[in-house]
């Protein structure tokens, strides 16, 4: 009987474009036939042929001069430990797969929970409506509820938790963090979820000139009495989740604070938050949740400077998350402040294309954020139904693509780069600097805590191209497939010089 993560594998060639179906073995036996290094890995993805197994040359003596090599792994110099790997849980997403069959649908989730899929370690998920939800909602929208009286996670149990729970029996030690899109309407002062007009061709959102939401401005009420209960809603929101086996391990405040969208979101000054911060930290830290700054879309790293500016919200926040634009303050934010952990919160999510080119501007985005210090990664959304359609009217990408007539999924090129670096790097991980003076820049690596080394190496070429990596005094010389992204993975040893 073939195992549900191969038959998902193989569903996957149709979104890929290939026919090599009947090539594709199961990854461990993959491993186990290709590779001519016990215990080292070689795979390979290209447009047309996801995941190939590849024999792993074995390691050379490095010859004594300073051109035997294209690039360096210093392994004496590791870098920032990795937090996790992971994508964002949804609504949408979980609706879509309660339309495969439960045989399918455990076959997804095992390529994304599973070690033979890509064993995703640390996972977002909403506080309330985000922008893939069925439509608005919250936790408590009876207007001056400030006892939270009426507070209630109860629509959450037919769609978010059953999607985690579904995550946790594959990945019991999943962690779990969390940030909402809009407190309750009636703690904003235009009093609606959204803060602009829906987008030409989408459905009227219903909000009104008065209602709007501005960049620069503080959309939540400013008064104490409305960051105590918001910082309160916080803590009922992690309690309510804890009794139903779901550990929040992480907090943000609010996605993309300074943007007005016509989905669920909610503007904030970086003053506004700085106040708002220690009401949020106060509720935090007796449940034992982290409170990181963020997300973060804009290049601006004065945002964050004027918000760590106060020293009682500056005490708070123990990281930052970064979307979007927010990538190119990476550099100065990682500079002004070493002290905090840097994640990458969201995929940049494209518009429903899941095609290859893509993916490979994925493989840069992740890249630019690694080399920057970030130690974590998500992506956005994990399952879709065909066209990846928000109730907002923004049709997106995801890494598992549902057909609501087939029933059935494919895994997308957005997977398989997901799965060529969280497939293989372990949380706790040590990224490991790659140097290079010939301009072979274009990979990262990775040591994890049981010693084995990742190297995922890309090749944006139309060609073949040959790299020599050093490793202590000796060489790994690889052929790189043309358009290609490879992941090896070398048992520590291998490594001992």
């Amino acid at each position: 009987m073939t195992d549900p993560f191969t038959l998902s594998r193989r569903s996957a060639l149709g979104m890929m474009g290939t026919a090599a179906g009947a090539s594709m073995l199961p990854a461990t036996a993959a491993a186990a036939t290709a590779s001519g290094m016990p215990g080292a890995t070689w795979h390979s993805t290209s447009a047309t042929a996801p995941w190939q197994s590849r024999a792993v040359p074995a390691l050379a003596a490095a010859a004594p001069t300073m051109f035997a090599q294209d690039a360096t792994i210093q392994l004496d110099k590791p870098r920032q430990t990795m937090a996790g790997f992971g994508g964002a849980f949804s609504e949408r997403g979980w609706d879509a797969l309660t339309l495969l069959s439960p045989a399918k649908r455990q076959a997804a989730l095992a390529a994304l929970f599973t070690a033979q899929g890509c064993n995703f370690s640390q996972c977002r998920t909403p506080i309330g409506a985000d922008d893939f939800s069925r439509d608005w909602y919250s936790y408590d929208e009876t207007p001056g509820d400030f006892a939270l009286d009426h507070f209630s996670v109860a629509r959450d149990r037919e769609t978010l938790i059953p999607f985690i729970k579904a995550a946790q029996a594959l990945r019991p030690d999943l962690k779990i963090w969390a940030s909402p899109w809009s407190p309750p309407s009636w703690m904003k002062k235009g009093g609606h979820y959204a803060q602009a007009p829906a987008w030409p061709g989408a459905a009227s959102n219903g909000i009104k000139p008065d209602q709007l939401g501005h960049e620069g401005a503080d959309s939540f009420i400013q008064e104490d009495r409305y960051f105590a209960a918001y910082a309160a809603y916080f803590a009922r929101y992690v309690q309510a989740y804890a009794g139903e086996g779901i550990a929040i391990s992480t907090v943000m405040p609010q996605n993309e604070f300074n943007s007005a969208q016509p989905f669920p979101s909610c503007c904030w000054t970086p003053q506004g938050l700085a106040r708002f911060l220690p009401h949020l930290g106060r509720a935090m830290g007796p449940l034992g949740v982290s409170v990181f700054l963020g997300t973060l879309e804009r290049g601006n790293a004065d945002l964050v400077s004027q918000v760590m500016a106060d020293p009682q919200a500056a005490s708070v926040v123990k990281g930052l998350g970064v979307q979007w634009a927010g990538k190119t303050a990476l550099p100065v934010i990682r500079d002004r402040f070493p002290d905090i952990a840097l994640w990458g919160t969201e995929q940049e999510c494209g518009i429903g294309t899941n095609d290859w080119h893509y993916a490979r501007y994925g493989w840069e985005t992740i890249r630019q954020y690694f080399a920057a210090g970030a130690s974590a990664w998500t992506y956005w959304n994990m399952v879709m139904p065909t066209g990846g359609m928000s109730g907002w009217g923004w049709p997106q990408n995801s890494m598992i693509v549902v057909d609501p007539v087939k029933r059935d999924f494919t895994l997308t090129p957005d997977y398989w780069l997901m799965r060529h670096l969280a497939g293989s790097v372990q949380a706790g991980a040590r990224a490991i600097p790659v140097d290079s003076f010939l301009g072979f820049n274009d990979q990262l690596a990775f040591r994890n805590p049981d010693g084995t080394l990742v190297l995922v190496a890309n090749n944006g070429l139309g060609q073949a191209q040959q790299v020599r990596y050093g490793i202590g005094k000796r060489v790994l010389t690889l052929d790189l497939p043309a358009d290609s992204l490879n992941t090896l993975v070398l048992p520590a040893a291998m490594l001992e010089v």
